[in-house]
């Protein structure tokens, strides 16, 4: 089977192929549209593809630039505010000037519908159908999207598709949105923000995706999304907001995939591309998940791989503040002009910048993407900024990397020290463009001992969505004491989810012997506002829940510390995740036989911080053989990314091409 996985990244689109045991790979920069990118990296392979799975920003780019479609809101009468409203938390504590974002939906085109249910789903107030019908005829051709969302809707959505049907008779244009289906849980804001990010989002997603199929024509494609699983076009656009974060999650995968290959179920994934750096936690092989996200300090409730982004990248530029003080990021040089040293213009320092200026980088091989690198152009930056901070060159480009890693570091402690983990457990696997640069410095701050550097590290997102499976997401709320709820009401409710996704997998043509489903609820303590997900072992449920209280019990004191057996445990809402397991690439084994000396490329002055300027050997990662061992320090040099080995770690080389670091 021919496979091929393209993820679009804020500095390169990267492609890898595979077929009959073989992967192929390769990037081009990033374009705009990015749709012209990835059908020119598809022109360069000239071959049929049977399987494409698409990994885009293209959601990420528009709600962070503001350029969504005209969207209109039509709410409960008397809720047209809570778009503004919100939780009234403060982003700034202290910022007596701070500014929220601004509502997606302008107060003028949240439109107001007479209608009303309790928060038991009964009917109060029957739907106003005449007014919807006036305000219907007054939007015709003024908005591209429709976003519904009323009050407790979740419990019972026929209001909400009753304004569907009528909107579609009275021929207002463009995709309509309900919130009872695209986030059927309680929690009015986060609901009604997450319907309309994805209302505004779906005519740019759907045309995006249209775009790219039509240039594609050939085979199967498919969408990664944030969950961590990719679905078919028609429903990535249907729910466009659940692209959000797809390419985080996408390195992810292909992290868990190489680390399995390589023995290690315990990881710390760092992916360090151009743009900004994401970290992620996985426990014994299970990737860990949320549904509590912001995007532009608006909120996304959605089931999402849990990573944690800094702005922090190869082509973040290092600045000074009006204190004198050194910043890096979050600011981009991105592929266009990009940093210095590329020669395109770009004149301000970055860390693709300092790494050349301190041997990390050799000028006499081309990056990925047959960029060559102008050590002159770097230096010529450095130095105004050294010249400023009152430093040598060396000193300056080397603050700029400790300043960079310094985001990075808090991430990775948010992410584990923070929730109870102890990083030291755990293996760090660096991908990315510029993370195997920073993996064994970082590992050492954290007292890591051991770093997975994928063969693939340069490309491994695009690896992670040949690898990805098929992943549907369902929710039904279900507010109750949990020992009040009685056994055939939640069985009922995870047996409608299960129809839902077993139609769904059918129309995606995935085989009943693939298909797996995983249900959960979300409890808590009666008072709090946070929830616990909490896995069900069997289903349908029999017998009593004890062991499922017991497992949250345990869960919440795993995480927070303490439990509290005395106090009445609450059903919040019952979880489905529908997965068709896809057919899996082999990896192929490293194929080099020759000796190590054969792979030394050179021999440079490299500095590595404290230690300064060593002379240091450097190897063509390609032609280092299985079982190798290469002493600190050392430069490996692969097509794709570039691997630092400082002094005092050891490197190892496994069967699939791996370098596992010892720092």
């Amino acid at each position: 089977m021919f496979v091929l996985g393209i993820d679009v990244g804020g500095t390169f689109t990267d492609f890898v192929a595979h077929r009959e045991g073989n992967l192929f790979l390769w990037k081009t920069p990033t374009t705009k549209p990015p749709s012209h990118g990835v059908l020119q990296g598809l022109r360069l392979l000239g071959k049929r593809v049977e399987r494409i799975v698409h990994g885009t920003t293209i959601a990420t780019n528009a709600i962070l630039e503001g350029k969504w479609a005209r969207t209109v809101l039509f709410t409960t009468e008397g809720f047209r505010d809570v778009l503004e409203i919100g939780r009234q938390a403060r982003p700034s504590l202290y910022d007596l000037f701070c500014e929220r974002p601004a509502p997606i939906v302008p107060r003028e085109w949240r439109l107001e519908v007479p209608e009303r249910l309790d928060a038991q789903g009964r009917v109060v107030k029957p739907l106003d159908e005449p007014r919807v019908r006036e305000l219907a005829r007054k939007l015709k051709g003024k908005v591209d999207s429709v976003a519904v969302v009323f009050l407790f809707s979740f419990l019972d959505p026929r209001h909400e598709q009753r304004v569907r049907q009528i909107l579609e008779e009275e021929g207002v244009e463009g995709p309509i949105t309900l919130s009872s289906e695209v986030l059927p849980e309680f929690r009015e804001y986060e609901r009604t923000s997450t319907t309309v990010i994805n209302a505004a989002l779906r005519p740019l997603v759907e045309s995006y995706l249209e775009e790219i199929a039509k240039g594609l024509n050939q085979g199967q494609f498919l969408v990664m999304r944030s969950n961590g699983g990719v679905c078919g076009p028609r429903e990535a656009g249907r729910r466009a907001a659940e692209l959000l974060f797809s390419g985080p999650a996408g390195g992810v995968i292909g992290a868990c995939f190489v680390a399995e290959k390589a023995g290690f179920k315990n990881l710390i994934t760092l992916d360090m591309g151009g743009t900004s750096t994401d970290v992620s936690l996985v426990q014994n092989g299970e990737i860990q998940y949320t549904t509590e996200k912001e995007i532009a300090g608006r909120p996304v409730r959605l089931p999402m791989v849990d990573v944690h982004t800094v702005g922090a990248g190869g082509g973040s530029i290092a600045w000074l503040d009006p204190g004198g003080m050194l910043r890096v990021g979050p600011q981009s040089a991105g592929a266009n002009p990009g940093p210095a040293c590329y020669g395109r213009g770009g004149t301000e320092p970055t860390v693709t910048d300092a790494h050349l200026a301190l041997g990390h980088l050799s000028p006499a091989r081309p990056l990925a993407g047959k960029l060559s690198l102008s050590p002159t152009l770097a230096e010529k930056v450095l130095g105004e900024l050294a010249q400023k901070l009152r430093m040598d060159l060396a000193s300056a480009a080397q603050g700029i990397l400790e300043v960079a890693e310094a985001p990075m570091e808090r991430a990775i402690r948010v992410i584990s020290i923070e929730r109870g983990y102890d990083p030291r457990d755990f293996v760090l696997v660096a991908f990315g463009g510029a993370g195997p640069l920073h993996a064994a410095s970082l590992a050492r701050k954290l007292g890591i001992s051991k770093v997975l550097i994928p063969c693939y590290a340069g490309v491994l997102s695009a690896l992670g969505l040949i690898t990805a499976d098929i992943v549907h997401n369902f929710v039904r709320s279900l507010l109750a004491p949990l020992g009040a709820v009685q056994l055939a009401k939640i069985n009922a409710l995870f047996a409608e989810m299960r129809k839902e996704a077993e139609s769904i997998l059918r129309e995606e043509e995935i085989s009943e012997e693939r298909w797996e489903f995983f249900f959960s609820l979300d409890l808590r303590y009666r008072g709090q506002g946070f929830e616990i997900n909490v896995p069900i072992r069997s289903f349908p449920l029999g017998g009593d829940l004890s062991s499922i209280i017991e497992d949250f019990h345990r869960r919440h004191e795993e995480r927070y510390g303490f439990s509290n057996r005395n106090s009445e445990v609450e059903l919040v809402n019952l979880r489905l995740r529908a997965v068709g397991r896809t057919e899996k690439p082999e990896l192929p084994e490293a194929s080099f036989l020759g000796t190590l000396d054969e792979a030394v490329l050179e021999r440079r002055w490299v500095y590595f911080g404290e230690e300064g300027a060593l002379k240091a050997p450097v190897f063509s990662r390609e032609k280092i053989p299985a079982g190798a061992e290469i002493p600190g320090p050392a430069v490996l040099e692969g097509p794709e990314s570039t691997v630092l080995i400082p002094p005092g770690s050891r490197a190892f080389v496994d069967r699939f091409g791996n370098v596992i670091l010892e720092v």
